[in-house]
């Protein structure tokens, strides 16, 4: 029978090791972004009995594979077990143990069968290698960014937070990503009546009354800038949906009798001049459209201010991730070879790694040296060509087809001239003078990590090397 063990150490005491898998969102920072694994149903977190749908791929198909958690054993171990799906037999225990040190180990083992006998497992044995081999140490990785972020933080109570924009990408990953450290999530709805806090800035509709008592508010909502041409409309409600927004959530946190600490009211780097040289939060601002959104967007957020609120505004680069954003629009073209600089290749491309924005987030949070524009970006800024070889490298395909000037002017007009061709070399000051260190501080590193390409990364809070280490520093047994 097929086996696979994975073995690595953690920064926390197994209790909090355990814990972590526990709670609700742990299976959605689980799940890599190549591997199309879609959840369908079933409960939220886990428990003795409890079970999950998932909609996995299976070559050109995809599959339901149900899953049920049992042997349970608090603050050491669980199973989750295939009843229904694609294998005869999947069996894995997550095994949590303490380590003299004060750390811990996880050890992941999985005992399978392959349906159809030797034929199964001829047809299938190399595809579910990669797929293990692959996800396992990137699943180990992850959950160490995560515990670690949150270590950072550990003698601190656990916050209770509201969200708007909670469906889109940032917003998703925060909330997966706060609820497994142990914090309180309620996002704010545009429906009436279920699970949240409703409001509809464009009515200028909020139950006011629902934010009582939260400890920061975090405001995502905002109609994407990248999506298409931007025609006079199109600008008014990218203007709107976050001028109104802004206003109607700072408003109404003034007005509570136990208003949050922070208001955390997300912004964009669009506000500065371009150019080459390297933008801290006071840099130069520059003209455009992008800018003036900017502007009116921060300054929408003043009630919140002048109530006494802290409120912090992270001016956010690219964003990378495998789930969506600017990513895994490239991922096509440059997987069909088709990947090319954009008009000359020379502008500057800021740029953050989800993971890392999402700690920026949390440390903003608790530190309240963090107040007004916050820049977060990696710090390395490459040039369009730079990021373009990269990408290529890390694909392993050709970067022969650049997309010229006048092909962005035609096709996208002023959005491709500001958000395309423009240069930008955001630096993360404020977040370097609190001591905050991106972990993704290569592109490559970055790209690999989202399209699961092997890398042996190395990130600042990585532990050192381990003996008999695998790829990523991991003990395998």
């Amino acid at each position: 029978m097929p086996q696979f063990r994975l073995k690595s150490i953690f920064p926390v005491p197994a209790a909090e090791l355990f814990a972590w898998h526990m709670r609700i969102g742990a299976l959605e920072r689980l799940t890599p972004p190549w591997s199309a694994i879609k959840v369908t149903w079933g409960d939220e977190q886990v428990r003795e009995g409890s079970r999950r749908e998932l909609l996995v791929p299976a070559g050109p198909f995809q599959m339901k594979w149900l899953a049920k958690h049992h042997s349970i054993v608090e603050g050491r171990q669980f199973i989750d077990e295939q009843e229904r799906g694609p294998f005869r037999k999947w069996v894995h225990l997550h095994l949590c143990t303490d380590r003299d040190d004060g750390r811990s180990e996880l050890e992941d083992r999985i005992d399978y069968e392959f349906p159809l006998g030797k034929f199964g497992a001829l047809a299938g044995r190399s595809q579910v290698d990669w797929m293990v081999n692959t996800s396992f140490p990137w699943r180990h990785e992850r959950t160490w960014i995560d515990l670690t972020r949150h270590a950072k933080f550990a003698g601190q109570p656990r916050l209770k937070v509201a969200v708007t924009g909670a469906s889109g990408l940032i917003g998703q990953g925060l909330t997966h990503f706060l609820t497994t450290g142990g914090h309180a999530v309620t996002p704010l709805v545009r429906s009436r009546g279920g699970a949240g806090i409703y409001w509809n800035p464009e009515l200028g509709e909020i139950e006011t009354e629902k934010l009582e008592g939260f400890d920061v508010v975090v405001h995502l909502a905002g109609k994407n800038v990248g999506g298409g041409r931007w025609s006079d409309r199109v600008k008014r409600e990218i203007l709107n949906s976050r001028t109104r927004g802004t206003r109607l959530i700072a408003e109404s946190l003034a007005k509570l009798k136990q208003p949050p600490k922070v208001l955390i009211s997300a912004s964009g780097t669009g506000l500065y001049a371009p150019g080459t040289a390297p933008l801290a939060e006071d840099g130069p601002q520059g003209p455009g459209f992008l800018a003036d959104v900017v502007r009116a967007w921060e300054a929408a957020a003043d009630p919140a201010r002048s109530a006494g609120i802290r409120v912090v505004h992270p001016r956010i680069a690219m964003v990378l991730s495998g789930w969506g954003g600017a990513l895994p629009k490239l991922l096509l073209p440059f997987k069909l070879g088709l990947g090319g600089r954009i008009g000359t290749g020379r502008q500057q491309m800021s740029w953050i790694h989800l993971d890392d924005l999402l700690a920026v987030f949390l440390w903003a949070m608790y530190d309240e040296r963090l107040v007004g524009p916050v820049n977060v970006a990696s710090g390395q800024t490459l040039s369009n060509k730079e990021f373009t070889e990269t990408l290529g490298r890390v694909l392993r395909r050709p970067t022969w087809a650049p997309l010229p000037e006048f092909v962005v002017n035609t096709i996208f007009g002023e959005m491709g001239r500001e958000l395309l061709l423009g240069s930008l070399n955001v630096q993360p000051a404020k977040l370097a003078a609190v001591g905050f260190r991106p972990w993704f501080d290569s592109l490559e590193a970055a790209l690999r990590f989202e399209t699961g390409k092997p890398f042996r990364h190395a990130p600042p809070f990585h532990p050192a090397p381990l003996p008999q280490s695998g790829a990523n520093g991991y003990l395998i047994s």
